[in-house]
């Protein structure tokens, strides 16, 4: 299968590279960047250096669809929804790992991203690109619109219990602690190394633009409007997102009831795992077991003093947060294993 990637040269775009380079099922046959156009990718991408001999070609929709069966798109937020008719029509199968599909609703854009939508006729078309919730639509799908980061990190920490009748709907709150290759790779002032190292900044305390996300799927979930308090904070580490979920409880809930909600949900999944000890240092999830691989690892604890069920979740946002998942979108959309690809063991210390 002939693959390309749409805005190769960004961190995400440059994790689809070597994602798919390693693919035993895909070639890779275009990667797109105005701004890199004719250079060889590794002079972006250092350590993809000696994995191919690509350049980089001008991102040209009508040029790319002649070029591969499936479409990677890595654009920023607000792009690839005025070209994907023309991507669509051409009888691409396209997985998008910016926002622009991601919503149902197209009033949404306009609150939480401040723009109308260029097509929101396609917004039903879109499948939500998270394989444990939709992994059925996934697999006939043409458009898959891949989870925001920390969208994905709060969805699946939090799907396994929402509908549970012991939880307060109302007053759920979720703080987020994320890397610094969140923000992507054009730099500013608050990545300049001396303003971001050693920092824990709280950067949106409020109106996150991936609180949208996560009220729709869980409120998909249990069937009623769900409303989710979210806070984000850069922290002093590169990959990596940590969900700290806060959740109160209307009547006592035992360890023992936590446990099968989650394993119940998530049995079979490939990239959940279960992470909650009594001995050692990693007794729950930590981004830093994760970095690398398509692995979102969920743990919880029960605080009986304030009747408050807390629920973390970590992945590594480059992986499970964008391009992991987008490479398990593909793997299902093809009908292939979904961890081909994917096989990959975090690294450890890192």
């Amino acid at each position: 299968m002939r693959v390309g990637i749409f805005g190769a040269s960004g961190y995400v775009g440059g994790e689809l590279l070597r994602l798919l380079l390693s693919h035993p099922k895909v070639e890779v046959t275009a990667a797109t960047s105005n701004t890199y156009a004719d250079e060889y990718i590794h002079r972006v991408h250092p350590n993809l250096k000696g994995q191919t001999t690509l350049k980089f070609i001008k991102s040209d929709p009508a040029k790319v669809t002649d070029l591969c069966d499936i479409l990677f798109v890595a654009t920023p937020h607000g792009v690839s929804s005025a070209f994907m008719p023309q991507l669509l029509e051409a009888g691409l199968k396209v997985i998008d790992t910016s926002a622009d599909f991601r919503l149902k609703n197209p009033e949404d854009y306009v609150k939480w991203y401040g723009w109308s939508h260029k097509n929101p006729e396609l917004l039903e078309k879109a499948v939500y690109g998270l394989p444990e919730l939709h992994r059925d639509e996934i697999r006939n799908a043409q458009l898959v619109a891949v989870p925001g980061c920390m969208a994905a990190a709060g969805i699946l920490a939090l799907a396994p219990i929402i509908k549970s009748t012991k939880i307060d709907r109302d007053r759920i709150v979720i703080d987020f602690k994320v890397g610094s290759s969140g923000a992507g790779a054009k730099p500013s002032l608050s990545s300049h190394h001396s303003e971001h190292y050693s920092v824990v900044r709280p950067y949106k305390p409020a109106g996150h633009r991936h609180t949208a996300e996560i009220e729709q799927e869980l409120s998909l979930i249990c069937g009623e409007k769900v409303r989710i308090s979210m806070s984000a904070h850069a922290v002093n580490m590169v990959r990596g997102i940590l969900s700290t979920c806060h959740v109160f409880l209307r009547e006592p809930i035992a360890p023992i009831e936590v446990w099968r909600a989650y394993r119940g949900f998530y049995a079979n999944e490939p990239f959940i795992r279960f992470i909650r000890d009594t001995k050692g240092v990693f007794r729950y999830p930590d981004p830093k077991i994760v970095v690398g691989s398509n692995y979102c690892d969920i743990g919880f604890e029960i605080d009986d003093h304030v009747n408050r069920l807390v629920i973390f979740s970590a992945i590594d946002n480059l992986m499970k947060g964008a391009a992991g998942t987008a490479v398990q979108d593909m793997n299902i959309m093809c009908g292939w294993d979904e961890r081909e690809g994917l096989r990959y063991s975090a690294l450890h210390p890192i």
